[in-house]
């Protein structure tokens, strides 16, 4: 088939558009186009493709969603502020105040510079939700934009493509999970998953291609079957069969430890009918057909998704024995399933901001923004992987309300749920009749009493550790932010000494230091006790704090010897074979990670190995997120640090960025050569558009003679950029 000019894909996107939208609109679309195009004319891809395919291709998915004509351009123009010459102001005068919301919307969304990855992530994230709450079109346009992305991974460099899939997983699916965009989830999941696992995703790739010829046979007698038998009832059922998409068996088979024989929906069948009434009478029908496997049977459409999503989901046993899912919907339900919010431009063109039924459903939006002001940016990543993606139960309360939850939330986040008052009141619960305590996780079904008193204390701390969803948490912290500032204040004195003792510091030292006020600016606070009332309360962790204040002590107290140095007792050097001092431990085995290559002056930290010791990561080592986020090893880190001696080159791996020429390897080996800098390993990788990748291992002392060596690399001509492998934002130079 013959690939389409640009042109050809801008007139498809137009008659796409103009089977479901207004044709008086096709006039701007073009005129869009014309424009982007126009704009873009100059930039290329690192694929070496114009760059207007990318805002095109992005266009084309607005437009596969089904979303207004506004979105369309936006999509076209979204780039164009932040890439070109053309501004705010003459977008808003050629297409109007939305389109440029839109426009200015999604460029705000770009990344911007943070101490750290997960502040970072945070920030994008209260963007993104910030974003939302003033026009959902903006992340619809943005998730469009990150899919493109991910559909052209290939052409970036190989540490890129698993930042981009990462940061994907983490933020852009959670978000289309929780907007009820499934087809957009599901494609953002499973081509992150080809970078992040490719074993696993070929594994699962093979083994489905093995078996596709079997499984498009069952499921083509299955809806033989039942289409022989709804025609024999007079009942009018649209049968089609369901891909189950690969991250979804990933999951299944490398979290829950299953064979891919033992996935149950790996064949399903998807049954869409007219109405309501007709799904649950097809259910039934469907039940004497074939033989339901028991406790397989969940009821989506009386109790919705918290996305919006509605279906009955039964699990049949067929004629060999092999279990098999059937979805049961109506058309309107299909479309909500597929697009979600999405949906809606789809059957009410012109959508109100102000619609009531759209406003409470995208509610949630805003409460996550008050649960962010209060939170520590580690927690409130955590909390929003939970409230987003994590699977629901259902639960009533004795009138008979239904309350939605996430699975493995407890008896503390449903009294939350129903009322802040309620949760700072209760002293216990019933579920079912029965008297829990409250750390019990209920199960969907269950009719829950939660037990207050007007005598209670209030909350205790020790219930931000049972607590899972945002909004409890968050509101036990209020509550002890409220009324208990002066015990708030004691209690992260503490905790914070406990951590500054680990650097040689302690809170009367940096108490009335110069360096104090940057440190709590970093912070967000104003005033020493601030800090420590906020470690109290829970809306950060004492670990960030001493790190951010050791980091202020390092940069301002540069001269360790001087009269104002650290104040702390005489003692000898500490000395390690390996460098490094494993905290508590007085002989260990120690080694240094290949990931990320840790060199003296980094700041690291240890994770204990199964039968190999200690291995000592950099902080910002993109495998240390991972395992800290991963329950099974979130407790096998230990604090290592530097000895205050090392001797001999420490092997420190980077990546050169570079415009490829001619004697270029010969221009960089002569500038480490003058250094006396060891090679230990050199590759070369070409990329697009004339650039190459060239990864060095080098012979090193510390952070210090790695930054300078790397000055001498950034002035060779044709070097772009600089950074060290497997660190989170690594560029150095």
């Amino acid at each position: 088939m013959t690939e389409l000019t640009i042109a050809e894909r801008a007139e498809r996107l137009v008659q796409t558009y103009l089977k479901y939208g207004r044709a008086s609109e096709e006039s701007r679309i073009r005129e869009a186009f014309a424009w982007a195009e126009e704009a873009h004319r100059e930039q290329f891809r690192e694929s070496g493709e114009p760059y207007i395919t990318h805002p095109l291709s992005v266009a084309e998915i607005v437009c596969e969603m089904g979303l207004d004509a506004d979105s369309v351009i936006s999509a076209l123009l979204h780039d164009t502020v932040e890439d070109t010459p053309i501004t705010y102001e003459e977008v808003k005068t050629r297409f109007g105040q939305d389109v440029a919301d839109i426009v200015d919307g999604v460029t705000k969304l770009a990344r911007i510079p943070y101490t750290s990855k997960v502040e970072q992530e945070m920030e994008n994230l209260r963007k993104m939700l910030i974003a939302m709450a003033r026009d959902i079109r903006v992340i619809l346009v943005k998730l469009a934009d990150r899919l493109h992305n991910v559909r052209t991974l290939d052409a970036r460099p190989e540490r890129k493509q698993r930042e981009v899939a990462l940061e994907t997983m983490d933020v852009y699916s959670p978000i289309a999970h929780r907007l009820g965009i499934t087809r957009v989830k599901w494609e953002l999941e499973d081509r992150s998953l080809r970078y992040l696992d490719p074993i696993g995703y070929d594994e699962i790739m093979t083994a489905l291609s093995n078996t596709s010829e079997m499984r498009e046979e069952l499921i083509r007698e299955i809806k033989d079957q039942m289409r022989e038998y709804f025609e024999g009832l007079g009942i009018k059922v649209y049968i089609e069969g369901r891909a189950k998409h690969i991250y979804s068996i990933y999951r299944k088979m490398f979290m829950q430890n299953k064979t891919i024989d033992e996935v149950y929906d790996l064949y399903a069948v998807r049954l869409i009918v007219d109405s309501k009434e007709e799904c649950y009478n097809v259910l039934g029908l469907i039940h004497e057909l074939f033989k339901p496997l028991p406790g397989r049977f969940k009821d989506y459409i009386s109790t919705p998704k918290p996305n919006m999503y509605q279906s009955l989901h039964t699990t049949l046993i067929g004629r060999h024995g092999i279990p098999f899912e059937v979805q049961i919907r109506t058309w309107e339900m299909h479309h909500i399933a597929e697009f979600g919010v999405a949906a809606h431009w789809k059957y009410k063109q012109g959508l109100s901001a102000n619609d009531a039924d759209y406003e409470q459903k995208l509610g949630w939006i805003r409460q996550m923004l008050e649960t962010q002001q209060d939170t520590d940016a580690e927690d409130f990543i955590s909390t929003f992987k939970i409230d987003m993606f994590a699977d629901e139960v259902f639960v009533f309360t004795p009138k008979g309300d239904v309350i939605g939850l996430p699975a493995g939330a407890t008896l503390i986040d449903f009294a939350y749920a129903i009322h802040s008052a309620v949760g700072n009141r209760m002293t216990g619960g019933k579920i079912n009749g029965r008297i829990v305590t409250i750390d019990t996780q209920p199960q969907s079904g269950d009719v829950i009493e939660v037990l207050t008193s007007k005598a209670s204390r209030g909350p205790s701390r020790d219930w931000l550790k049972i607590a899972k969803t945002s909004g409890a948490r968050s509101k036990i912290k209020q509550w002890f932010k409220r009324e208990r500032r002066e015990e708030n204040i004691e209690q992260g004195k503490e905790s914070l000494e406990r951590e500054l003792k680990r650097y040689g510091l302690t809170i009367d030292d940096v108490a009335e230091d110069d360096m104090l006020p940057a440190a709590l600016k970093k912070l967000s606070f104003n005033s020493l006790d601030d800090l420590c009332a906020g470690i109290g309360y829970g809306g950060v962790t004492a670990l960030r704090a001493a790190n951010r204040i050791r980091e202020e002590w390092a940069r301002t107290h540069k001269q360790p010897d001087t009269s104002d140095a650290i104040p702390t007792t005489v003692r000898a050097p500490r000395r390690s074979e390996s460098g490094v001092i494993v905290e508590g431990v007085d002989s260990c085995l120690v080694k240094f990670a290949h990931c990320c290559t840790p060199v003296p002056g980094d700041a690291i930290t240890g994770f204990v190995t199964r039968g190999y010791g200690v291995s000592v990561h950099a902080d910002n080592c993109a495998n240390v997120r991972s395992l800290r986020e991963d329950a099974a090893t979130a407790n096998r880190f230990v604090p290592v640090s530097w000895a205050d001696e090392t001797e001999g080159d420490f092997v420190a791996c980077v990546e050169l960025h570079v415009h490829d020429r001619v004697a270029l390897i010969a221009d960089v080996t002569t500038v480490l050569a003058n250094l006396r800098i060891m090679i230990h390993s050199m590759q070369t990788k070409q990329l697009a558009n004339g650039t190459r990748l060239i990864a060095l291992e080098l012979g090193v002392s510390n952070r210090e003679h790695l930054q300078a060596v790397c000055l001498k690399l950034k002035r060779v001509k044709s070097v772009l950029k600089i950074v060290r492998s497997g660190h989170v934002d690594g560029e150095i130079v």
